[in-house]
């Protein structure tokens, strides 16, 4: 029927032959689209075109040293003064789009494709994060260092540090106080950071490898790699008694003593269920769970009727806290999405002998 209507449809309309045959008009143009299309005649290339001795010749010359930068319409036009002619600068355009060359000639700088760090915690002590944020001194332009070291499971801070200067000396007594009084063992620990030099820095590197850690850092130019110490950065500038500037480096080291001893052991953190990183930290969870779980079953039990969705329990904290889920994972596993931190109690102060050139710093160590 089709072809009978294609017949008809040179001496008829195609919308009466149709309305009379009760076809829709996009049954035969679908017809029409799927008939196999009469292959296209080759062309016999023109006389006038250039061999393709030529054409190498000129994507050669366009390609060299001398004209890789230069546009096609400046490569003629140069030619041409200096006397010599290849072919149009429209050809010209036409054998470099042949070879996907329009665009960039040069050589480009190629960077090399870095792999997204993939983390999981399941407890304590299995993954750190570091990091290393200024804080205003008491003039402009002058800043002190905070260092920290934190844990990506329990959001405890297990160590941190100010000092005059963002070295990786200072990192590195950092590290091992750290493992140190952790009781870290070979093999057991991952510490993930970002790029700056500190911690890129090959003394930090050897100093790993020699306490049997695991070393991980972020991804140039990603911002979000090292989610748990900015997250925790935030937390502690944006504490209401954050000042907008520290009068000196005692005062400073003296702010930042109170606020990690309440931020570990005060601070309830809402990605913990509720809990403070000490409670997550040093196994104290299970416990305090019970609690709250008979606290609430009692209320429960006196009055019900408030109660509409049944007894209540407590919120428990993740059982996972990953850096970069996995894709196929990250809708079986908790994922924290808004990580905070601190320190707990028994500071312990430890005093080193500074570097050359530097001011006297510590390390306080939980």
């Amino acid at each position: 029927m089709m072809a009978s209507i294609e017949a008809l449809s040179s001496s008829e309309s195609v919308t009466s032959l149709c309305g009379a045959l009760g076809l829709a008009r996009s049954s035969l143009y679908r017809h029409r689209c799927a008939a196999p299309a009469k292959p296209r005649a080759l062309r016999e290339p023109s006389p006038r075109a250039l061999n393709p001795a030529e054409k190498a010749a000129v994507r050669a010359l366009l390609n060299s040293p001398r004209f890789e930068e230069a546009a096609p319409r400046e490569v003629y036009a140069t030619l041409l003064d200096e006397g010599e002619y290849y072919c149009s600068w429209r050809t010209m355009y036409r054998i470099l789009d042949a070879h996907d060359e329009v665009r960039e000639r040069r050589n480009q700088l190629r960077h090399p494709a870095y792999s997204k760090p993939e983390l999981l915690a399941t407890g304590p002590k299995q993954v750190w994060s570091w990091d290393i944020t200024k804080l205003r001194g008491p003039s402009k332009g002058q800043h002190y260092y905070l260092y920290v070291i934190l844990d990506i499971f329990s959001r405890y801070v297990v160590g941190w540090m100010i000092a005059e200067q963002e070295a990786a000396v200072l990192a590195e007594h950092l590290i091992v106080e750290t493992c140190t009084k952790q009781d870290i063992a070979p093999g057991h620990l991952t510490i993930h950071a970002d790029n700056g030099p500190a911690m890129t820095a090959k003394p930090v590197a050897l100093l790993m490898a020699d306490l049997g850690v695991v070393k991980s850092h972020s991804r140039p130019h990603v911002s979000d790699d090292n989610p748990f110490s900015e997250a925790q950065f935030k937390t502690l500038k944006y504490h209401p008694g954050y000042p907008e500037r520290f009068g000196s480096l005692s005062d400073a080291r003296a702010w930042a003593r109170r606020f990690f001893d309440w931020y570990n052991n005060a601070h309830h953190h809402t990605g913990l269920g509720l809990l403070t990183p000490a409670d997550v930290h040093l196994g104290r969870a299970a416990a305090i769970l019970g609690r709250r779980q008979a606290i609430l079953q009692q209320a429960y039990q006196t009055h019900p009727e408030r109660f509409v969705k049944g007894a209540p329990e407590p919120q428990s904290p993740p059982t996972a806290a990953w850096i970069n889920p996995p894709k196929e994972r990250s809708h079986a596993q908790p994922t924290p999405t808004k990580p905070a931190e601190i320190e707990e109690e028994g500071h312990l102060g430890v005093a080193l002998p500074a570097p050359a050139g530097t001011a006297p710093y510590s390390i306080t160590v939980p």
